[in-house]
């Protein structure tokens, strides 16, 4: 959510890191910690002698097409391109006009309305009034490979068909649309060429910055005390959604354990129009709940966007399991290396 493509960190006082960072960058959305770039290991028995348990996960959201309809699942594998749940990969399949621009919900808000399942090897697309798209989850080889755009930044994607084509534009009915789907071969995006809290090195597909964004379920109640018409959490697409925390407790989150999964904070997320689209309807208010949002969250960070971390470890060569209600411990918070 939100866009990045023209964001300098340099001119809202955010530092490079100094040290090797963790795959990270920002989901944009509530103000909740984005915790991207993560690296994976074990945690040593004498660490966890000084974790604190400080919330739950509660809920798991994989969105396989950007800007449409995300998927619930139970458990998910953390991955450095965001979670993977069997077939299902986070934001691996791109609309994008005629130049190749990506398309979203900013531009086409009733593509919140298309949702989506999974069974064997098949993704199939669903909206009201219009028959279902059936997707093999391997595009052809013998498809296209378009180059694509998504905020400014070059990625490739492979053609997922002229029938594919024809249901998103008949469904959006307003220009010519196709549908693109990454491979692990193909071109990825550097968000270092957006912002400097990343490493050169690191690799994102079509989400705007980030692998994963985190929201707790405390920060979209303590928001919806002050809204009159109540947002949900599907407004914000978060990638883990945690429980048991009190509002706004992931501002100070800087790395946390849940179960063998380490994800190390790296920036706070914006808010982007998206977050004013009804994911019921389709419709694009342009307003709230960024309003309130401003009015609330920008006294504490007037950007809301907070510095990257300098100091991390990773080994990609692991990967690990998150799942529904292990305990989310806190490994340290912003400015302390350890608790």
């Amino acid at each position: 959510m939100g866009a990045a493509g023209s964001w300098a960190p340099r001119r809202l006082g955010l530092p490079a890191p100094s040290r090797p960072a963790w795959l990270a960058g920002a989901a944009l959305g509530l103000a909740a910690a984005a915790l991207g770039t993560v690296a994976w290991r074990r945690a040593r028995s004498r660490r966890r002698g000084r974790l604190r348990q400080v919330g739950t996960v509660a809920q798991l959201w994989i969105y396989p097409v950007k800007s449409c309809k995300g998927v619930r699942v139970s458990a998910a594998e953390c991955t450095a391109l965001g979670l993977r749940c069997g077939h299902l990969r986070d934001r691996f399949w791109l609309v994008i006009n005629e130049k190749g621009n990506m398309v979203t919900a900013r531009q086409e808000p009733r593509l919140v309305l298309i949702s989506l399942t999974c069974e064997g090897d098949v993704l199939t697309l669903s909206a009201a009034y219009t028959k279902d798209l059936l997707l093999p989850i391997k595009t052809p080889t013998t498809n296209a490979v378009y180059k694509c755009r998504v905020h400014g930044l070059e990625v490739e994607g492979r053609d997922c068909g002229e029938a594919a084509a024809q249901w998103i534009t008949s469904f959006l009915k307003t220009q010519p649309y196709r549908l693109v789907h990454f491979e692990p071969h193909l071109r990825p995006r550097y968000p270092h060429q957006m912002m400097d809290v990343f490493q050169p090195t690191d690799q994102i597909a079509y989400a705007d910055a980030s692998p994963f964004l985190v929201l707790s379920e405390a920060s979209l109640a303590d928001l919806n005390s002050r809204l009159e018409k109540k947002v949900k959490m599907t407004n914000f697409r978060p990638s883990i959604v945690i429980s048991g925390c009190d509002a706004y407790a992931e501002d100070s989150w800087d790395e946390i354990l849940i179960g063998d999964v380490i994800l190390k904070r790296v920036m706070a997320c914006s808010r982007c129009i998206l977050t004013t689209v009804d994911p019921d309807t389709g419709v694009m208010s342009g307003k709230e709940p960024l309003e309130t949002l401003k009015s609330v969250r920008t006294k504490r960070n007037p950007v809301l966007l907070l510095p990257g971390a300098t100091e991390a470890r990773r080994r990609p060569e692991e990967s690990g399991t998150v799942a529904l209600l292990p305990t989310l411990e806190l490994l340290s918070r912003r400015g302390c290396s350890s608790l």
